[in-house]
């Protein structure tokens, strides 16, 4: 698709139109069928789509007017103009055959959830302002830590990502640290420096909330990891000890269930006995290993998060639930709140303490009603299906990592204890920087087939791929499928490469 095509002029203006209020409810309604009946057949015939989309940069924004229609359009056309302008640049993050990132669902339910949360249009940031919005909130909440074996002391609030679920959680264990901050900000006075601590493996998102919170990327210091790319808790006691005698003030560590690149699960209970020791702040950042702890027998991955102050964990990630929503739960949410809660005379309701108003909770006042489209999900799946579900993806990822052990030249770089692989193409006799190359050369070819998406990341330095499963359409023929290509896109390159390097590593 070229990006110098002339924009196709716009659709022609309805002619009787109304000039003012909402679509007429009978239009609404035809249309409304009309988008629902393309979200089923979507989503039933999404394979037939290639998984990435192949557009270039600037091709979608083509296809658009640079200007806005004067007169409005008849929606059949702008409905029609989903197929032909939106659908080239969507990757289908649906798609059976996504393995990039972690890779996830919009479930039926969920998405039937999303519509109807838009067609109320409510925001919850006072209990008055809509009550279902913070009692469903609540609830929906308390089932998910239920199934998640967490106590009942904490208390969880919808974010809209991790990111943010973590930036709340950090600015908590700051007010919890009882540094003045709210009151005086970090600068112009006598503070010390504050350091908060994680492994090296964590998420990009400690790094940009060490930023955004004044705290500098230097405020984070990275803990060594062990051969399962595991924090190190005896290095996170040391650099603890360490950072006090230089004058430094420790606060929060962050734990990390199922790291990004590898799925690792870090030594939860060795590194609360260490936060309980120096007593600073724990976090545990389960975005996405956390909806695993729904399987009886996989409940053990968060063995320790009982004694956290605060939890992440996002449904949107392996909880069927259309993106984005987020949960953080807290063991004292009276830290946050002190934290964030500003209420101004316009804001006041006669309710006062005997309700939550979600506003107090994080640095949005706006609050969507996310809560319905989790409540759907968890009602339609039940905690038993939700268990087989994930049950089903980590007995995927098992095989895969099984026949990936069986296969010679072929490599896993790190442990399989939920749904991710991450592995590599070594053929014999390649140095490690044509390794590198090599691989790269793989994932570019088989996202380029539009058959299946992978991402990859380093480890020690070295390329990894990575294949995540995770979405509701996935099943064995799939990861079969994904395996067979890429052992033969493998094969293939190096043929190309040299029709003599490497025969033997090709069966």
């Amino acid at each position: 698709m070229s990006t110098t095509e002339p924009a196709p002029p716009a659709a022609a203006p309805r002619s009787a139109a109304p000039v003012l209020g909402d679509m007429p409810p009978e239009e609404f309604r035809r249309h409304a069928h009309a988008a629902v009946d393309w979200m089923a057949d979507y989503l039933a015939g999404v394979e037939r789509h290639p998984v990435l989309s192949r557009v270039q940069p600037g091709d979608v924004a083509a296809l658009i007017p640079p200007s806005p229609p004067s007169q409005g359009e008849d929606f059949a056309g702008v409905l029609a103009d989903v197929e032909r302008v939106v659908m080239p640049g969507i990757t289908h993050w649906n798609h059976p055959g996504f393995f990039a990132y972690f890779a996830i669902t919009g479930s039926g339910p969920g998405i039937i959830g999303e519509m109807m949360a838009a067609a109320l249009n409510v925001n919850g940031m006072l209990w008055r302002s809509s009550p279902s919005v913070t009692e469903v909130e609540e609830r929906a909440l308390d089932w998910l830590r239920q199934m998640l074996g967490l106590p009942e002391v904490f208390r969880g609030t919808i974010q809209d990502t991790a990111s943010i679920s973590t930036l709340v959680a950090i600015a908590t264990a700051r007010e919890a640290a009882r540094v003045g901050v709210r009151e005086m900000g970090m600068s112009g006075r006598d503070l010390p420096r504050m350091r908060v601590y994680a492994s090296e493996q964590v998420h990009s998102s400690i790094d940009k909330a060490c930023i955004t919170l004044g705290l500098g990327m230097e405020g984070l210091r990275k803990i060594p990891v062990d051969a399962e790319f595991r924090m190190d808790a005896a290095a996170l006691d040391a650099a603890i000890e360490e950072d006090r005698a230089a004058g430094m003030l420790p606060f929060c560590v962050v734990a990390t269930v199922g790291t990004t690149s590898t799925s690792s699960i870090d030594p939860v209970a060795a590194i609360a006995d260490v936060c309980a020791r120096r007593k600073v702040w724990l976090h545990v950042d389960a975005a996405y290993g956390g909806s695993a702890a729904a399987v009886p027998e996989l409940r053990w991955i968060l063995d320790g998060a009982e004694r956290a102050d605060s939890v992440v964990t996002n449904p949107h990630k392996w909880l069927f639930t259309p993106i984005d929503i987020s949960v953080l739960y807290l063991r004292d949410p009276e830290l946050c709140r002190r934290a964030f809660s500003l209420v101004p005379d316009y804001l006041a309701t006669p309710e006062g303490a005997s309700v939550t108003n979600l506003m107090d909770y994080g640095p949005a006042l706006g609050k969507r009603f996310r809560a319905l489209k989790l409540w759907f999900v968890l009602r339609y799946f039940g905690a038993e299906g939700v268990a087989a579900r994930i049950r089903e993806h980590v007995r995927l990822a098992r095989e895969l990592a099984g026949w990936i052990d069986a296969e010679p030249f072929w490599e896993r770089m790190a442990p399989t204890p939920l749904s991710l692989v991450v592995f590599r193409h070594r053929p014999a006799g390649m140095g490690e920087e044509e390794t590198d190359a090599h691989n790269e050369r793989i994932m570019a070819a088989v996202n380029e087939s539009g058959r299946i998406f992978i991402s990859h990341t380093r480890l020690h330095g070295r390329i990894a791929l990575r294949l995540a499963i995770g979405n509701l359409r996935t099943q064995e023929p799939h990861v079969r499928a994904a395996w067979d290509l890429l052992r033969k896109t493998g094969d293939e390159l190096l043929r190309v490469r040299s029709p003599t390097f490497g025969r033997e590593s090709i069966p």
